[in-house]
């Protein structure tokens, strides 16, 4: 018993001896693998490209920028308003007793739209004409007794007072008749007026009276139309476009086809952009801009006109309205992607005649057909990266430029990857604002 405890013992021993010369050679080999692999990189090294050999300049297309006449779009948030607009109001009191058309539909002016009960004024028609019977009886009657005085007045067989009461009789009924019959007419108008029409051709609107409502001076919207074709589109240019607008017509930097019309309109041509980001088919024209501030909204009052042929737009919707025709002359662009967002501002990395990357801080004024104008920090001539921000965005770096076509390089479909256009320029620009603030 005592000999089997021992050599268990024994056996623990040399497990335990065992097992700790195995992780022993673990733990060198482990740390003999990296001086292994850094011999073997030593060798390919020495076998293939020297090293610290300096890698080339990274290939980079750019653009060089020219003046040339750009077309420019202004666009405001707009709502559309009929271009006109009337209530339908009975002119006389009654029971409506039917609406003759479909809410909602187009009618024509002098269209009947409601019945208003004509029977009171059927009687009141009638009790005029029979008034008007009887004055033109008595009418009849002062002319015979006139005509059979006159003679004898002349012939002095009467006294002048006969005479003179025979004419004041005359005139007298006359005069009666003439009333009457202005009643009469009255009756008649009235009559008409219990059916009610379209005073203008249009689109209707809601009845606001059910049938069998009593319509009274006081109360007597019915419903109302609205012209839509043409429609005009309603809009505000604030006080600081304005003013923008006017200082580039007056220095000669924006150029328009026409000529402002008498009541402050500019010849812009309109274009609508909807709400679900289609534009209206249809365009139009700037027709009128207010002469004084807005004292709600802070800016100028402004109004196009716009062909309605089918009824598409209905007043009261939001849309985009964009002014188009005005040209910006020699002006400078870069393609969008050209430029970038540092925290410094808007900037773009030109290419320096020793084809290193300069940061150039810009402003900008507008967009033109997928470029961004340049007012200030560029100049004709120089050339700007447009695509390769991931290859090259550190300034001062050596790059190998490519010209490419403005006009192409301001296409979307020809827009470098995503990342080259979200990551790189976010590190470009972070570089470039790093080597701004050291060089100051």
């Amino acid at each position: 018993m005592r000999k089997t405890v021992i050599r268990n013992q024994k056996n623990s021993r040399d497990a335990s001896a065992f097992s700790f010369k195995f992780n022993k050679l673990a733990v060198v080999f482990a740390l003999a693998l990296p001086v292994l692999g850094l011999t073997a990189c030593g060798k390919q090294g020495a076998s293939g490209a020297p090293a610290g050999a300096a890698m080339p300049p990274p290939e980079v297309n750019v653009v060089t920028l020219q003046g040339r006449d750009l077309p420019i779009d202004f666009e405001f948030v707009g709502q559309t308003a009929g271009i006109r607009e009337t209530e339908v109001r009975a002119r006389i009191s009654g029971i409506l007793e039917q609406r003759v058309y479909e809410e909602g539909a187009k009618v024509k002016a002098g269209q009947v739209l409601f019945q208003i009960d004509p029977g009171s004024y059927q009687t009141q028609l009638a009790s005029a004409e029979a008034a008007l019977g009887v004055s033109e009886a008595k009418l009849n009657q002062a002319k015979r007794e006139f005509a059979r005085l006159s003679p004898l007045a002349a012939e002095k067989a009467i006294s002048q007072r006969e005479y003179d009461d025979a004419k004041s009789a005359l005139e007298m009924a006359e005069a009666s008749y003439k009333q009457v019959r202005a009643q009469v007419n009255e009756a008649k108008l009235n009559l008409s007026y219990t059916k009610v029409v379209a005073p203008i051709s249009g689109v209707t609107g809601v009845a606001s009276k059910p049938n069998g409502s009593l319509v009274t001076p006081a109360d007597s919207l019915l419903t109302t139309i609205v012209q839509t074709d043409p429609i005009y589109v309603n809009f505000s240019v604030s006080e600081a476009d304005y003013l923008k607008l006017n200082a580039d017509l007056a220095n000669g930097k924006l150029h328009l086809p026409g000529k402002r019309a008498s009541n402050g309109g500019l010849d812009f041509n309109v274009k609508l952009k909807m709400a679900n980001g289609e534009i209206f088919p249809t365009a139009g024209k700037m027709n009128f801009l207010s002469e004084k501030v807005n004292t709600t909204t802070g800016g100028f009052d402004a109004r196009a006109q716009i062909a309605n042929p089918d009824g598409a737009l209905r007043p009261g919707q939001f849309v985009r309205v964009m002014l188009q025709g005005a040209t910006r002359q020699a002006a400078i662009a870069v393609p969008q992607r050209a430029v970038i967002d540092s925290p410094m501002g808007k900037m773009v990395f030109g290419v320096s005649p020793d084809n290193k990357l300069v940061p150039r801080p810009v402003q900008l004024d507008g967009w033109s057909n997928g470029e961004w104008i340049v007012t200030k920090g560029l100049q004709a001539g120089e050339r700007v990266l447009v695509d390769g921000f991931i290859k090259a965005h550190d300034p001062g770096m050596t790059v190998k430029p490519v010209a490419i076509d403005a006009k192409a390089a301001a296409n979307p479909s020809s827009a470098a990857p995503t990342t080259a256009l979200t990551t790189a320029p976010k590190a470009a620009a972070a570089s470039a604002s790093a080597s701004a603030k050291a060089a100051h």
